[in-house]
């Protein structure tokens, strides 16, 4: 039985008041009382405190009303939409509540659309289109010629200097309009990459954010650097002789002790630093021009270059924890396709060249 409209039940507060929508089930109008409803709806929404659109509004009856305005038939849409005639047309009562007009009319043995309905049916397919695209999965092609974008990396000077040569010509080689901003790595506070501020953090993985992602670039080991014709390497290096020696060391805090000193305690064994720098480089510098011996990573000193640069590596007479260098970045890019070619194309030219 059709449920009575008109000014009756909109007349007064007191007699609207009577009526409980949270009691009653919501029957959907059919196309004749469709606005008288859905002004009631909206009168109970208002008085309870809601916004009636917020309250009313389904997204999912978008995709319907487009394929309804398409099709003009129920029967069809209702194939398109994988749903059943009587839900279909339980479906256009709704539209016709949400949008207070008939929308589509009978006609014949067809269905008419009203001028408000042609006037919608523009806008509504263009909308249905977009939310298909935003609820899609994301495409994993991705052509790194076309793309336009810069990628922030936060790294040590150390890594800067010997990797980012390499890293500019391989990736603006693929993608010519890419471009790679180096960003200093003060300490290695987890907020720039939750928020964004940098896509990349290159470094041994820390403990402070434990969502963030990591895949190995490659493993390394601090080794002593001194300058050339220095007097420790005339003899073996003995844990006693390396104590012996003045030490610069790299901190970003101005730590004066670490892995080394711990393995040198063990052996009653102490060294005396002299200097502490913030970066490997700086110590190297150091070592270069001075008898101070330099603790770095393997990395800083190549193969064949190391008399070029006035230095001589060494193995240290004491064993220290190996160097796990990771590529880290938050979860939200993970499925991001130009952010993993990124990821790809840092990790096989770091591999390569370390």
């Amino acid at each position: 039985m059709r449920r009575q409209a008109g000014p009756s039940w909109i007349a007064g507060p007191a007699k609207y008041s009577h009526y409980d929508y949270e009691a009653q089930p919501w029957d959907a109008p059919d196309a004749w009382d469709a606005k008288h409803d859905c002004v009631r709806r909206y009168v109970w929404c208002e008085r309870r405190g809601y916004d009636a659109r917020m309250a009313t509004i389904d997204l999912n009856l978008l995709t319907a009303l487009d394929v309804l305005l398409t099709e003009r038939s129920v029967t069809v849409a209702a194939r398109r939409l994988g749903l059943s005639a009587s839900a279909t047309s339980r479906t256009l009562a709704r539209l016709r509540s949400a949008t207070g007009d008939p929308l589509l009319v009978q006609a014949g043995r067809s269905l008419v659309p009203t001028p408000y309905a042609e006037q919608l049916a523009g806008r509504v397919h263009t909308l249905a289109q977009e939310a298909r695209v935003v609820l899609t999965p994301a495409t994993d092609h991705m052509d790194p010629a076309l793309l336009e974008r810069t990628f922030t990396i936060r790294a040590n000077e150390g890594f800067v200097a010997l990797f980012a040569a390499a890293l500019v010509a391989a990736i603006t080689e693929a993608a010519p309009r890419v471009r790679l901003r180096f960003a200093p790595k003060p300490d290695k506070e987890a907020a720039p990459l939750r928020d964004g501020r940098i896509d990349l953090e290159i470094g041994t993985a820390g403990a402070s954010a434990p969502e963030v992602r990591s895949q190995l670039l490659f493993r390394d080991r601090f080794i002593g650097a001194a300058r050339l014709r220095h007097p420790v390497f005339e003899k073996p290096i003995t844990p006693q002789r390396y104590a012996a020696c003045g030490h610069v060391v790299t901190s970003r805090r101005g730590a004066s002790k670490g892995p080394v000193d711990d393995a040198l305690h063990e052996l009653c064994l102490r060294r005396e630093i002299v200097a502490i720098v913030p970066s490997f480089l700086d110590a190297l510098n150091i070592a270069r021009r001075s008898d101070l011996i330099a603790l770095v990573p393997r990395s800083c000193i190549r193969d064949g270059e190391a008399a070029a640069q006035g230095l001589e590596g060494f193995d240290l007479p004491v064993s220290t924890p190996e160097l796990a260098i990771s590529v880290m970045w938050h979860p939200r890019l993970d499925a991001d396709p130009t952010h993993c070619w990124l990821r790809q194309k840092v990790v096989a030219t770091c591999r390569a060249t370390a």
